[in-house]
């Protein structure tokens, strides 16, 4: 996913709904197992994470970089693979003025090894067992990818609704996997099937809610506060909101 990654948790809401009990992993030496180019300008990486400790969908690992005059600089990215993956796999969106989304994208091979923590997070947490409605935008449907592996392998597609937002198809990545699952999809720069090119809507969100889910929002900034909006419109509990956004900021040292 574009770094960094930023939860939030509203402060008001927290004691009201109760995320499941997430993991944290410390720091950690990983071997990059598998390089790939899944859509242009991003890299997927499948990393082999020594003494890992298996994560919650929606969790997220910090890759720190070390230069040789010892300047570092880390950056936060979602998990794209489910729990029972024997690997971490993730998801880099290139930033052209992005310091370690460049590295990753550009220099690193398989057999390379990067410094790593989680994981990491505990409030956009799925853990397979209850209704959610998962709304995603650009590189933001990395985690809802591994959320929607999750229930795959565990039986329980039937648990998801899903939204996601691009503006072409060609840069929405995994669209084929998302397809599969039953994923609406909305493109704001092409049409996708019979629906022309448009925003995401509450007309499009509203058949996919249902009381008692948990709606997971992953994107932007602008993409993040607009689909909140769209689900309180509905009538959507803010204590079942749980928003994960992302922007170019580096994240604070951990």
């Amino acid at each position: 996913m574009t770094e960094p990654l930023l939860g939030d948790a509203p402060a008001d809401t927290n004691a009201m709904l109760s995320p499941p009990s997430a993991p944290t992993g410390g720091w950690r030496t990983a071997t990059v197992a598998g390089v790939r180019r899944p859509v242009h300008g991003a890299v997927e990486l499948r990393l082999d994470v020594h003494d890992r400790i298996e994560h919650v969908t929606g969790q997220h690992y910090v890759i720190r970089l070390t230069a040789e005059d010892g300047y570092t600089a880390q950056r936060s990215y979602s998990v794209l693979s489910p729990p029972s993956d024997p690997h971490v796999e993730m998801f880099v969106e290139r930033l052209e003025e992005g310091e370690v989304s460049t590295f990753l994208a550009d220099v690193v091979e398989p057999g390379d090894s990067l410094e790593v923590r989680g994981p990491i997070g505990g409030w956009f947490v799925w853990d397979g067992t209850t209704p959610a409605l998962l709304i995603g935008g650009g590189s933001g449907v990395v985690p809802l990818v591994s959320m929607i592996r999750h229930a795959q392998q565990l039986g329980r597609l039937d648990l998801l609704r899903v939204a996601v937002s691009a503006r072409t198809r060609a840069v929405l990545p995994y669209a084929d996997e998302l397809a599969e699952a039953g994923a609406l999809i909305v493109l704001t720069r092409e049409a996708s099937g019979s629906r022309p090119a448009a925003r995401l809507t509450s007309t499009d969100l509203e058949p996919l809610y249902e009381a008692g889910q948990t709606s997971f929002v992953c994107g932007s900034t602008g993409f993040a506060e607009t689909a909140t909006q769209l689900l309180v419109g509905l009538g959507v509990p803010a204590a079942a909101i749980r928003v994960e956004r992302f922007g170019p900021s580096a994240l604070p040292a951990q």
